[in-house]
């Protein structure tokens, strides 16, 4: 009899994960190698954040809390949906978790049965139908080419919900795209969804507020009131306050949802760090200004990359509107062969090849559903994404 669970059988290890590790063992190795594969801000965690976490350390905040979130947290959180989202929760709809992955996790087991689908848009975040096999649910995955902006569409939502259907998660600003939805765009989902009462929403708003071009973010739940005892927002520190390794992700939602995923939480990990709790109370009580000053050199960032991506030979490379990610199409090299006689015969192939030949990580579509295609992040130093860049024109212009 087999030591490991069959259910290790429905899933697969990150492909985001598995390249950042690649390109780290690589560099080990002596490797000029630029990593672009890795979903985090280059930038350092705040001062005034860092200080807040040093203080509870000081005064002994560093016991067991509440599992679902010390009640100080869970207030800027109320505070903050109802002053950035118009959105109005109790402390009983709230919950805590180590991260926004883990957040999205226990809202999923908590609900999913047998059988139970989600819709996820695709290109997809690689975690989502995943945690969906996990749960023992089904993925429906509803592919959303650039030619819609990487957006789902009413109609296709419409086409995939069926009795079975549990839960449709959208995630905007979008990892892997950076397509984010506008509020007309966002309304003509929530009509549909209006009419199924049957299916709830899970929001992902981790990248809300990394918008760019004067762009206007709005959630589900805001949009639609209606949908409020339906939806469960999701949100966290990791991506704005630049606080990935805190592990600090948050949702407001029914209280009855908020109590199961708490018990689910009460049995795995129990509360998350107190000390990263704290310090997510100064993030979201404190000073916001440099979120804007992050913004704009992200901004630069991204044109700086589309604009050099679209100079290489097969690629074409959308302008989003938000997060810290390009999804170029890498079509017009598939079929072609590199100096080292390698045949680009999918994403993948040229995936491996751009970080063998040129010592460039980055995550081939098709591991978020969609390809040929290739996500870079471009939360990292602008030298460093000029060079890759670089590299990715000259490997394109050596394939025949």
């Amino acid at each position: 009899m087999a030591f490991l669970s069959a259910a290790l059988d429905r899933v697969k290890p990150s492909a985001t994960i598995a390249v950042t590790d690649k390109a780290r063992a690589l560099k080990a190795a002596g490797r000029n190698v630029i990593g672009l594969g890795a979903g985090e801000p280059d930038f350092d965690t705040p001062a005034n954040i860092k200080l807040a976490a040093i203080h509870a350390i000081e005064a002994g905040k560093t016991k067991y809390t509440d599992v679902g979130g010390i009640p100080e947290l869970k207030e800027a959180i109320i505070n903050k949906f109802a002053r950035e989202n118009g959105l109005t929760y109790k402390p009983n709809q709230v919950i805590v978790g180590t991260g926004g992955k883990q957040v999205l996790y226990n809202a999923l087991m908590a609900t999913i049965n047998p059988g139970d689908e989600v819709i996820i848009p695709a290109p997809y975040w690689v975690s989502y139908p995943e945690m969906v096999a996990l749960a023992g649910g089904e993925s429906v995955p509803v592919v959303c080419p650039a030619s819609t902006g990487f957006k789902l569409r009413p109609e296709d939502l419409e086409k995939a919900i069926t009795p079975k259907t549990k839960w449709v998660i959208l995630c905007s600003p979008s990892n892997p795209t950076g397509s984010a939805y506008t509020k007309s765009e966002l309304k003509a989902i929530t009509d549909v969804l209006v009419k199924h009462p049957h299916v709830w929403v899970m929001t992902d708003d981790m990248y809300e507020h990394l918008v760019y071009d004067d762009f206007v973010f709005t959630t589900a739940a805001q949009v639609e009131p209606s949908l409020y005892d339906r939806t469960l927002t999701v949100n966290g520190v990791s991506k704005a306050y630049c606080m990935t390794g805190w592990r600090i992700g948050y949702a407001g939602g029914p209280a009855q949802l908020i109590k199961a995923m708490a018990t689910i939480q009460s049995q795995s990990t129990s509360n998350p760090s107190s000390i990263a709790q704290w310090a997510s109370v100064e993030a979201l009580n404190g000073p916001q200004d440099f979120i804007a000053a992050n913004n704009k050199v992200f901004k630069e960032r991204r044109d700086l990359v589309v604009s050099m991506l679209n100079q290489a030979s097969g690629i074409e490379c959308p302008r989003p509107e938000g997060a810290f990610y390009v999804y170029p199409s890498c079509a017009g090299t598939i079929g072609k062969q590199a100096p080292s006689g390698k045949l680009i015969d999918n994403d993948e192939a040229f995936v491996t090849e751009l970080l063998e030949s040129e010592g460039v990580a980055v995550v081939q579509g098709s591991a978020f559903g969609l390809g040929p295609a290739f996500r870079i992040s471009y939360a990292t130093k602008t030298s460093d994404l000029e060079d890759a860049c670089k590299r990715i024109q000259r490997f394109c212009g050596n394939l025949r």
